[in-house]
């Protein structure tokens, strides 16, 4: 999939062309992982081969059904070197199946340092070939401003932490200073970046996540940020639900990808699914667990 049109545009294609707001988190993780797949041996080269294999079932799985995969960086870095070249193998394997790519990495610097973060992982001139990173706001403005020219140049996305999924997110971001809280005013930021570069379809490339776990405070960003793609972690697993998560989309049913990691990838480990497919069957579970999602995501519109 090139990247010769804006990201925001390229996002909501993709969202039409497979009918739902879906999106899988790539998080593998040795403990939960199926033994099928468990190295005979501990090194880090064996356990990133093991992250790699299972990374490509499911991208296999999920191909042509959902918009965008989400690779946590996190858990391919802690296997160091042979841990990176599995996630860029992982990487390319999602691309060639034409799914849009969004690096969870949470990055951020300022000055030439954000710029390095930048232009290393999005585009195709980059060393990473992601469509779209995650950043943090907490270094400010200027901190932000040259993951989005680069993000504006290169045709990818930023998706800035506004209001985070964990249950300790409000201990920053429900701050209030000057009337606004410190998510809102970080949401204002994005959102003007986005009323200068809007796409055909309305929205920038700078986008927010937006927990599935605080759907009251999810419906008034999205009131706030009329020209910003949300990314909504914490459905699932976390305990977020289609109806928290409602209150994400615009009026055509656009603006918001949903992600569920845990729920998906290890479907196979908890009910309905365990009893249904067993361990041997986790790649059919992964695909069941999806279709579960997306039916349930899409019921308000039937």
């Amino acid at each position: 999939m090139g990247m010769h049109e804006p990201f925001a545009d390229r996002l909501a294609e993709a969202v039409l062309r497979c009918g739902n707001s879906a999106m899988v988190g790539l998080d593998p993780r040795r403990d939960l992982l199926p033994s099928s797949l468990r190295p005979g041996g501990d090194a880090p080269a064996d356990w990133a081969e093991s992250y790699r294999r299972f990374c490509w079932e499911v991208i296999d799985v999920v191909a042509g059904r959902i918009a965008a995969v989400k690779p946590q960086a996190a858990f391919f870095e802690e296997l160091g070197p042979a841990g990176m070249d599995a996630l860029a193998s992982v990487i390319e394997r999602a691309r060639e199946a034409g799914l849009l790519v969004i690096l969870d990495g949470k990055r951020n610097d300022i000055g030439s340092t954000a710029v390095a973060y930048a232009r290393g992982y999005l585009g195709e001139s980059s060393a990473w070939r992601c469509d779209a990173m995650t950043v943090s706001p907490y270094l400010g403005s200027d901190s932000l401003e040259p993951f989005f020219d680069v993000a504006r140049e290169r045709n990818c996305g930023v998706f800035v932490l506004v209001k985070t999924s964990n249950p300790g997110s409000g201990l920053l971001q429900d701050v209030e200073a000057d009337g606004r809280t410190i998510c809102e005013r970080v949401a204002d930021l994005v959102e003007a970046f986005n009323m200068e570069h809007a796409g055909r379809l309305g929205y920038g490339p700078a986008g927010a996540v937006v927990g599935a776990t605080y759907p009251r405070e999810l419906e008034e960003l999205r009131e706030r940020m009329p020209q910003t793609w949300f990314l909504v972690p914490g459905f699932g697993a976390q305990g977020g639900t289609a109806d928290d998560v409602a209150g994400a989309f615009d009026a055509y049913g656009l603006g918001a990808i949903v992600n569920s990691s845990r729920g998906i990838l290890y479907a196979y480990d908890r009910s309905p699914y365990r009893e249904r497919f067993g361990e041997a069957g986790w790649r059919d579970a992964v695909s069941a667990a999806l279709d579960a999602m997306i039916a349930d995501l899409t019921r308000r519109d039937r």
